[in-house]
C-alpha cells in the first residue's frame, strides 16, 4: 500500500510538470547582489549583464497577488529571454549553466530585471490580472495543466512573445520534444492545456 502510494505521488510530480514551490533557487550572490550569467552557455550568446538584489517572492503573504514590473518594459523582457533560447531543460532548475524548468526559466528573466515572481507555475495561478486569451499580448504570462490536461491545475508556464493575425506564440522551458528555452505557437496541443493568460504589465494596446 506504501509503495502504490508512492508511485502515484510520482506520477502525480511528473504531471505537475515545473510546478514546486520548494525547488533550490540557485542564485550566485555576491555583496547581496545577483549575478546574471553573462553568455548563453549553450550557444554562445552574449547575455546582457545585470547585478541587482535577489528579490523573492513572499510565499507567507497570501494576499500578495501583484507584481511590480517597475520601469521594466514588456519587450526588454523579451528580448533578454531570447538570450537564452537553446538552454536545455533541467526539473527544478534556475542556473543557467544547468538548465531551466518552466518555471526556473521565468524567475531567471524577472529576476534580471529585479521583478520578484512566484518560483513555482502553480503559484502564478492568482496573481495579477486574468485577461481572455483574445486579448494577450506580448508579456503576458500563459499559463497550462502539466502533460496530463485531465488535470486541471497550472503545471506549466511561458510569455506570450507575438500576436500575428491573431495566432500566438510564447517562449517557455519545455522537457518536450524541443528540450529546452524555445519559441512555440499556441497550437492545438497547448490549446488544450491552456489554463488562463495573466497581464503582468499595464500595457493596454
Amino acid at each position: 500500500m506504501i509503495k502504490l502510494a508512492s508511485l502515484l505521488y510520482s506520477i502525480f510530480l511528473l504531471s505537475a510538470s515545473c510546478s514546486q514551490s520548494d525547488v533550490n533557487q540557485n542564485y550566485s550572490q555576491s555583496d547581496g547582489k545577483t549575478l546574471v550569467e553573462t553568455t548563453n552557455p549553450y550557444t554562445d550568446t552574449i547575455i546582457p549583464t545585470e547585478n541587482h538584489s535577489a528579490n523573492k517572492w513572499d510565499y507567507a503573504d497570501d494576499a500578495q497577488k501583484v507584481i511590480v514590473t517597475g520601469n521594466t518594459t514588456p519587450q526588454q523582457l523579451l528580448s533578454f529571454a531570447e538570450t537564452l533560447q537553446g538552454i536545455p531543460y533541467k526539473y527544478g532548475s534556475i542556473d543557467p549553466n544547468n538548465g531551466f524548468d518552466c518555471s526556473g526559466f521565468i524567475s531567471y528573466v524577472f529576476n534580471h530585471f529585479n521583478i520578484a515572481v512566484p518560483r513555482s507555475s502553480k503559484d502564478f495561478t492568482n496573481v495579477q490580472r486574468e485577461i481572455p486569451i483574445s486579448k494577450a499580448l506580448p508579456g503576458d504570462i500563459i499559463l497550462f495543466t502539466g502533460t496530463d490536461s485531465t488535470i486541471r491545475v497550472v503545471g506549466h508556464m511561458g510569455i506570450i512573445t507575438s500576436k500575428n493575425n491573431n495566432q500566438l506564440s510564447f517562449i517557455h522551458s519545455t522537457s518536450g520534444k524541443a528540450d529546452g528555452v524555445t519559441t512555440t505557437p499556441f497550437n492545438s496541443y497547448y490549446q488544450g492545456r491552456f489554463v488562463k493568460t495573466l497581464r503582468i504589465f499595464n500595457n493596454e494596446q
